[in-house]
């Protein structure tokens, strides 16, 4: 009897490790089976070559930050802020779906087809953010506004490195959260 094949889920969950550290050029087969202490050759019995590899991995990232974070909301419960903001946290913070978030979305700059997904999934968040956000703000136009600025701080938040005088970034990510979410402020920053 053979030595058991390192799972298809292995391969994939290595090759997003890779793609949040280094970017997509560093997805290739030989590395990923040395961290996987295995040979290549198991790879093929699940992958005709890396970009399947690389199909997969999307698919993963794909289904994780919308399937199940939308799926995981709606479970939880809670009303339509609750719901924003535990999206927000689900994606946009941790160390699993953030760092993949941010690496697919430099890949998508220099790869069409990449672009095109991120632009399903981006999407699909926006989708959420105007079904939740249509629950107290009626305006279509400010509805589609607040979306947006919610999505962009989300995002943002990650690549802006100002400072904010005597304030924390959580501090004022919070406040503007408050502010777009039309909710009275959930903390005081009077004494940060």
């Amino acid at each position: 009897m053979g030595a058991p094949r390192t799972p298809r889920e292995r391969w994939i969950e290595e090759g997003l490790r890779a793609l949040a550290a280094a970017g997509p050029d560093a997805v290739r087969v030989e590395v990923l089976a040395k961290r996987l202490g295995v040979t290549k050759g198991g790879f093929y019995g699940y992958f005709a070559d890396r970009n399947a590899l690389l199909t997969a991995m999307l698919d993963t990232w794909e289904r994780e930050s919308t399937d199940e974070v939308i799926a995981r909301i709606h479970e939880e419960g809670g009303d339509p802020k609750s719901k924003i903001h535990r999206a927000g946290v689900l994606t946009f913070s941790g160390d699993r779906l953030l760092p993949i978030d941010l690496a697919v979305r430099g890949w998508a700059r220099h790869d069409e087809a990449v672009a095109e997904r991120l632009r399903r999934v981006d999407n699909r968040r926006m989708d959420l953010l105007r079904e939740m956000i249509g629950t107290f703000c009626a305006d279509p136009e400010e509805l589609e506004a607040r979306s947006l600025l919610a999505f962009c701080a989300a995002i943002g938040a990650h690549f802006l490195a100002a400072d904010h005088g005597d304030l924390t970034r959580p501090q004022v990510l919070s406040r503007a959260a408050d502010l777009l979410l039309d909710r009275a402020p959930t903390t005081r920053h009077d004494n940060p």
